[in-house]
């Protein structure tokens, strides 16, 4: 091959470019070739001028970056070629675009700065995702209190947005003219309504209530038999009042035995002993009931009803310690 024929030379470099898939400089083009055969850098240039134009009117171009010339997809085939790959082109955040936006314009910068243009805090992700982009890298620490980093853009980002120096960015005021118009809002088919809890029973069709009522009558016994089956509910337990005691005291006083001469004679032992032997119905026990004599009531019955109680209690001792003495005298 004449590597000293422009043309030749120019077939040469797009087969190394087609394969090389990334830009090549001039002097990583120079380095692949022996010295002897070596081309001069003004060769390579005509030869890329070749190939450029060989380039009109094909799907794909010869285009100089930062890096160096690469071969390329033209823009306008975009679209169709992207589709050759699954993943989505990423999108950034607004955040993030006017960040790598005044790095760019005003490099080099800190991060102070940003902030201050911007009115708010950087976050410190948008700065790592640009790092690790490789679209911006620290060039240096300003001379002020903290030190704080200078941003500015690299060869890779240049490489991106295929510029060959950063004299090629577009004006600002282009950029303001680039600001997307909102899109239209996307109409969304309304979405099935969830069923309404507050309807009333008029809104329930008279065939849908008689199915369910035929439903509930075959499914078994209804709820007053259930209820019935259950048993009835244990009535509460009435608490006694005060009132209701005294009423019940009143009643036992009115029935106490105020004549006790059935009870001078002893009564004759029975079979039955005790079983029909009748309570007493009053605090007075038995014993001193049957103890009483006539005398003794008589004496009572014309006294003063302090005098009364006095007597009676009297009475009653002395009539049980006799008893207590006669061992003889039948007790109940």
């Amino acid at each position: 091959m004449n590597l000293s024929d422009p043309h030749e030379l120019a077939t040469l470099l797009e087969g190394i470019l087609l394969a090389a898939g990334k830009p090549l400089s001039l002097e990583r083009l120079a380095e692949l070739f022996d010295e002897a055969e070596r081309p001069e850098p003004g060769q390579f240039r005509d030869a890329l001028a070749i190939l450029a134009l060989s380039c009109a009117g094909r799907s794909f171009e010869l285009k100089e970056v930062a890096s160096g010339y690469r071969l390329q997809i033209r823009e306008r085939f975009s679209p169709w070629v992207g589709r050759l790959w699954e993943e989505r082109p990423q999108r950034y955040s607004r955040a993030l675009l006017e960040t790598l936006v005044l790095i760019a314009y005003r490099q080099p910068i800190t991060r102070g700065e940003i902030e201050e243009i911007r009115g708010v805090a950087v976050n410190t992700q948008i700065v790592k995702t640009l790092m690790e982009r490789e679209w911006i890298r620290i060039v240096g620490y300003r001379e002020v209190p903290g030190r704080p980093a200078m941003l500015a853009t690299t060869k890779a980002f240049l490489d991106y947005f295929n510029l060959k120096s950063l004299d090629e960015l577009p004006p600002l005021s282009a950029l303001r003219e680039m600001e997307p118009e909102p899109e239209p809002p996307v109409e969304v088919a309304p979405a099935a309504q969830p069923p309404r809890d507050d309807l009333d029973e008029d809104a329930i069709p008279a065939s849908i209530q008689a199915l369910a009522d035929r439903a509930i009558a075959e499914a078994g016994e209804s709820l007053e038999e259930i209820e019935g089956e259950a048993g009835e509910p244990e009535k509460p337990r009435e608490e006694t009042s005060f009132r209701s005691l005294l009423l019940e005291l009143d009643e036992m006083e009115q029935g106490l035995k105020t004549d006790f001469d059935d009870l001078l004679d002893p009564p004759e032992p029975s079979e039955q002993g005790d079983e029909s032997a009748e309570p007493a119905a009053g605090p007075i026990p038995v014993v001193a009931e049957q103890a009483v004599e006539p005398a003794v009531a008589e004496a009572v019955a014309g006294a003063d009803p302090d005098d009364e109680e006095r007597a009676l209690a009297e009475a009653m001792r002395e009539e049980r310690e006799a008893l207590d003495a006669d061992d003889d005298w039948p007790r109940r």
